[in-house]
């Protein structure tokens, strides 16, 4: 058996066996909420009644055991004997480890955040990239189900706390690096308004560049943001920021 080899669940769910895409050859919508959920839980056996819950959301069919077993058999012929085993509890057994895409990007972000902590940045720069690039696709487009929510809500985190690493890394490298820090900044503010990183990350951007003013504008737009939608000001991390900002400007 050739194995799966790459499995993208971010954007459009895209399968890969022996270099071939294959997911047309999953066994429709359902077909594919099916290995997805399977590719999640790999590591241990799933119930069939959990199974049937993460496939049919709504509209379950008159016969959920019986097309639960016809996906499942659909499923074994796609990805090879052996690939999906059991009866009552169901597993994903690939004979080797494939690349997932959202695996790939949360092994990136640890690394990327760890290295951050110690203030390598280059060491940062490309794991953040990758997190931030592989997440930004979100999880599962077109696709909606209790656990997918509740995994999309996990990425949509993992895709800011990749921007912020970026960012982070970015402003710590410096020179033609000031420009990506600016646009992760940006982007941490478009999709994440009241979280005050992206704010933090573009005041900093801007005092590298040398425009203290356009920095502390950044400050006053975000104060009154937090105090017209929360009834509250900036947290202490970015008044300190803010502190620093005027005294070089003295």
């Amino acid at each position: 058996m050739a194995g799966v080899d790459r499995i993208y669940l971010c954007g459009r769910l895209v399968v890969e066996i022996g270099g071939e895409r294959v997911e047309a050859r999953l066994p429709g919508r359902q077909g594919r909420l099916l290995l997805a959920f399977l590719v999640l839980t790999r590591r241990r056996a799933v119930p069939r009644p959990k199974l049937i819950d993460a496939v049919w959301s709504e509209g379950v069919p008159g016969d959920p055991d019986g097309a639960l077993s016809a996906l499942l058999s659909k499923l074994r012929s796609v990805l090879g004997d052996g690939a999906v085993e059991g009866r009552s509890e169901i597993q994903l057994t690939l004979p080797r480890e494939p690349w997932v895409d959202i695996e790939a990007a949360e092994e990136a972000l640890h690394r990327a955040e760890s290295a951050v902590a110690l203030g390598q940045w280059r060491d940062a720069w490309a794991p953040a990239g990758v997190a931030v690039h592989v997440a930004a696709r979100g999880f599962l487009a077109g696709y909606d189900a209790q656990w997918i929510v509740e995994k999309r809500a996990e990425v949509d985190n993992l895709f800011l706390r990749g921007l912020e690493a970026y960012a982070e890394a970015s402003l710590g490298i410096g020179g033609t690096e000031l420009a990506t820090a600016e646009r992760s900044a940006r982007s941490l503010v478009k999709h994440a308004p009241l979280r005050e990183s992206g704010h933090r990350f573009l005041m900093r951007w801007a005092e590298a560049r040398g425009n203290l003013s356009d920095a502390l504008r950044i400050y006053e737009d975000l104060r009154t943001l937090l105090n017209d939608e929360l009834g509250v000001g900036p947290g202490p991390e970015t008044r300190a920021l803010h502190s620093e900002i005027v005294a070089c400007c003295g």
